[in-house]
């Protein structure tokens, strides 16, 4: 609907500029001739021949004001066209933003820090500085070895990434002259926790250092309408079985009982009635 009133404002400003041109025309046209009858036989056609400097000046101002016609008529009508495309494209760029900002989903790989511990599952990006054949994006088995050119099985479970480049370094040694390797976790799929019930996105999520109860049930987009959010609760497994711990959300936000927002672990499943 926009695009369409936009195209009609511009076909009205450039019928209303033609008739405008049309009228200049007309009016300059008439001004000469008028002009052009005040003047004697022989300075009329004064500018033909020699003529006093008058002569020449008079005939100089009548077609100024017929070349000022001429280029009234000949400019494009392009600036309604260029309004409307700029407004066009405006409105794009911030209905892209929006869309950003409310629609964005939570990603399932989220890149670790350096004291990552990696687990089975993982995808790690293998940098090795000027050897393109042995740079590769790999996923880590669930045996928790990595496979690469010239080194077939590389342990990767159960080390952080430094610990892992240090290591493919020194097994590179062998084949390339002192290489330079890096070692990225582009995700997380070995530690996660479990979300269910009254949440906006029930699931798995990876489970980011320092993750608390409230950081993940934001993460899932929070409650729905019809959550208890007074009897949320973390069931969590230790050596000698199953706990379970509550979060009382109104609490919490009140300032009551601040502890409960527990720092999450590996395979904690967080519980929304």
């Amino acid at each position: 609907m926009d695009a369409m009133a936009d195209k009609q404002t511009g076909q009205h400003f450039e019928d209303q500029l033609r008739i405008a041109r049309i009228r200049i025309i007309h009016r300059g046209v008439a001004s000469m001739a008028k002009g052009w009858r005040r003047l004697p036989a022989k300075e009329a056609f004064s500018f033909v021949g020699a003529a006093p400097s008058a002569h020449r000046q008079t005939s100089g101002t009548m077609w100024t004001s017929l070349a000022i016609c001429l280029l009234t008529c000949l400019l494009p009508v392009s600036l309604p066209a260029q309004q409307s495309t700029g407004k066009t494209q405006d409105n794009s760029k911030v209905l892209v933003a929006r869309t950003g900002n409310f629609v964005k989903d939570v990603p399932l790989g989220v890149t670790a820090d350096a004291n990552y511990v990696i687990g089975p599952e993982d995808m790690l990006d293998i940098s090795v500085w000027k050897e393109p054949d042995l740079t590769r994006t790999v996923p880590v088995r669930p045996d928790g070895k990595i496979s690469l050119p010239l080194l077939n099985d590389v342990q990767a479970a159960g080390q952080t990434p430094t610990q892992l480049a240090t290591h493919i370094k020194e097994s590179l040694k062998r084949y390339v002259t002192d290489p330079q390797v890096t070692v990225i976790v582009t995700a997380i799929n070995s530690q996660r926790i479990y979300l269910l019930g009254e949440v906006t996105r029930a699931g798995a999520y990876p489970l980011l250092p320092g993750m608390t109860v409230l950081q993940a049930l934001s993460s899932a987009g929070g409650f729905t309408q019809y959550a208890h959010t007074q009897k949320v609760y973390v069931l969590r497994e230790r050596n000698d079985g199953q706990v379970k711990l509550s979060f009382n959300y109104k609490d919490f936000l009140n300032g009551r009982n601040p502890e409960q927002n527990v720092v999450l672990k590996v395979g904690d499943t967080i519980v929304v009635p």
